[in-house]
């Protein structure tokens, strides 16, 4: 039987192999500074270099190799599931993120937080890759509400329950926290370190943005409407289907009034709007039923307790 560890470090490598060393080795420093248990997981996601080979030797070091590239949510996914730490830090393998800071995420823990979010409030990017980064941060804060400043900051530290019930799909990992603060744990914020990329080339493109904001609408779907989709694409339903109904009774009384509709659009948009409409009732309420047999699947609820108390 596995030892229990209090800390895990959780990092997905894709073509790190300039900063692979160099990494465990910082990591290393910071986690045996902190004289707590801790275990370093690196998952190689599909990686086509060196990085494989230059983690050989490296101790101590748990290495998950995948058979090809599946990107960086699932490589996290994979991290924290074979992992045994009671709290787990994820961060990028790009030497960006500064292991010295995982201290720093531990403090905010030990307050009371279930989830600390680094902030890259010094960033060393690009400025396109800054411009992406504001863009998609405006639209989180538009549709998800959460708390923190920079969602895209890999660097984040969890308490093992907060995995409890959770699969990462997509794009996922940047919005972890905001997907747990939908569910009532605890998100907190620290400042941390930010550096240049020194080896290798970055990840971040167009189509992960793309992934991301489709993951966004995801996370803002579940938290207002995943209990209720019937409100949403019931309510859109009716309000459809009732303002095709006041565009065809406004086509039939300027029929009576004498004019001519034979020419007109209106008549045939109002019949849209009504079939649409009911189209996206019935949607709803298929939706209502889908989603109550989903809990129901998961032998849970869609509500999370923290505790119960007896006295």
């Amino acid at each position: 039987m596995q030892e229990n560890k209090k800390i895990s470090v959780v990092v997905p490598l894709y073509n790190e192999e300039g900063n692979v060393r160099e990494l465990h080795r910082k990591i290393k420093e910071a986690c045996e500074k902190l004289e707590k248990s801790f275990e370093i997981i690196f998952i190689d996601d599909g990686s086509r270099d060196k990085t494989v080979e230059n983690c050989q030797g490296l101790t101590p070091l748990k290495l998950i190799k995948f058979r090809r590239n599946f990107g960086q949510t699932a490589a996290f996914d994979a991290g924290v599931k074979n992992s045994l730490g009671e709290i787990i830090v994820m961060m990028d393998g790009d030497l960006q993120n500064d292991p010295a800071d995982i201290p720093l995420l531990l403090a905010e823990i030990e307050k009371g937080y279930d989830i600390v979010s680094g902030w890259r409030w010094q960033r060393k990017d690009s400025i396109s890759k800054k411009i992406f980064s504001r863009t998609a941060n405006l639209l989180r804060k538009i549709l998800i509400h959460d708390k923190i400043h920079d969602s895209g900051c890999s660097l984040k530290a969890y308490r093992r329950e907060c995995f409890k019930d959770v699969d990462l799909f997509g794009e996922m990992h940047r919005f972890i926290p905001a997907l747990l603060e939908l569910q009532g744990y605890k998100v907190g914020e620290v400042k941390v370190s930010h550096h240049p990329r020194t080896s290798g080339v970055t990840k971040y493109n167009w189509k992960r943005g793309v992934k991301g904001f489709v993951d966004m609408v995801s996370i803002w779907f579940w938290g207002k409407y995943a209990n209720r989709p019937l409100h949403l694409f019931g309510g859109s339903g009716i309000f459809l289907s009732f303002l095709g109904f006041l565009i065809l009774i406004w086509m039939v009384v300027e029929k009576i009034m004498g004019g001519s509709i034979a020419d007109k659009i209106w008549p045939l948009i109002g019949v849209f709007f009504i079939m649409i409409g009911i189209q996206l009732f019935i949607f709803g309420l298929l939706a209502d039923i889908l989603i109550k047999n989903y809990f129901k699947s998961q032998n849970r609820m869609n509500y999370s307790i923290k505790e119960i108390k007896e006295s």
